[in-house]
């Protein structure tokens, strides 16, 4: 790879699809595609109006594993854990056409599971240009990552 990152091999089925590291450590990155609804950009508020009321700005991603399924202790195994990878990765070609058009937050600022604070909330709000959650510079994002801020993505 380039500017100083190596990509590391993932062994075994893991939760997330890029282990990257440089001198200061590694950053394990979830890639995830913009949600269509209708061959078009779904609205955040199409996808809970609930929880986005107000969020017809935004877009929204579903952030759950393809496969579903129960683990030995009767647990849903499709939702994602907070701490499973660092760095939320969103494609936004169904909205730009552009396979090359990313923007990047940090996992732990996603919104969790109403029902489960561990859990991550199968939809997140994208916005449809960068902001203070989101960028469209992945190394912003590994220098928000190791800040250790704590905070939430608005909705």
């Amino acid at each position: 790879m380039e500017n100083g990152w190596t990509e590391n091999k993932i062994i075994g089925d893991q939760s997330y699809d890029f282990d990257l590291s440089d001198v200061t450590g590694h950053v394990k990155i979830q890639v995830k595609m913009q949600r269509q609804k209708a061959q078009r950009p779904m609205l955040a508020s199409e996808a809970n109006k609930k929880i986005f009321p107000n969020s017809s700005h935004m877009w929204v991603v579903e952030t759950q594993r393809t496969r579903g399924g129960i683990d030995n202790s009767g647990n849903a195994t499709r939702p994602y854990r907070f701490k499973e990878f660092d760095i939320l990765a969103v494609a936004l070609h169904p909205s730009t056409k552009d396979w090359g058009k990313f923007l990047y937050t940090v996992a732990d600022w996603l919104i969790p599971d109403p029902t489960d604070p561990l859990k991550i909330f199968k939809y997140q709000p994208v916005p449809k240009i960068q902001n203070s959650d989101w960028t469209d510079n992945l190394v912003q994002c590994v220098q928000w990552f190791r800040s250790g801020l704590k905070k939430q993505i608005n909705k």
